[in-house]
């Protein structure tokens, strides 16, 4: 199965539009999120937890910039503007999803400037 690139597109779509239910639908039950510096986040209940109540990003836009897409592998560089804790910013950030047989995200590693997400 290859990685979608278009998966990946809604994803921060639906983040930027805070969809959470249409955001959870792009990712396996059993997903795991790496953060630099904290536990994965390991599973659904607690990926939509982190989402919906934990995520110090309040909102904002993602630009994405470049995307490279090999085999069940999407990397992603972009930029973010935004509200973080009550206050405006503005970083850049790579992401890399794996995908799984079923076309849903299984995998993802955010890496940010700021040093946290």
């Amino acid at each position: 199965m290859s990685a979608s690139e278009e998966a990946i597109r809604e994803y921060y779509e639906c983040v930027d539009r805070e969809a959470y239910e249409e955001l959870f639908s792009l990712f396996a039950e059993d997903v795991v999120y790496h953060r630099p510096g904290q536990e994965p986040i390991e599973g659904m209940a607690d990926f939509e937890e982190f989402y919906q109540e934990i995520r110090a990003i309040d909102r904002g836009t993602h630009t994405v910039i470049d995307l490279t897409a090999e085999d069940d592998t999407i990397a992603v560089q972009g930029r973010f503007a935004g509200v973080l804790e009550g206050g405006q910013v503005e970083f850049g950030f790579a992401d890399v999803h794996r995908f799984d047989d079923e076309g849903l995200i299984t995998e993802r590693w955010t890496y940010t400037d700021t040093g946290r997400v």
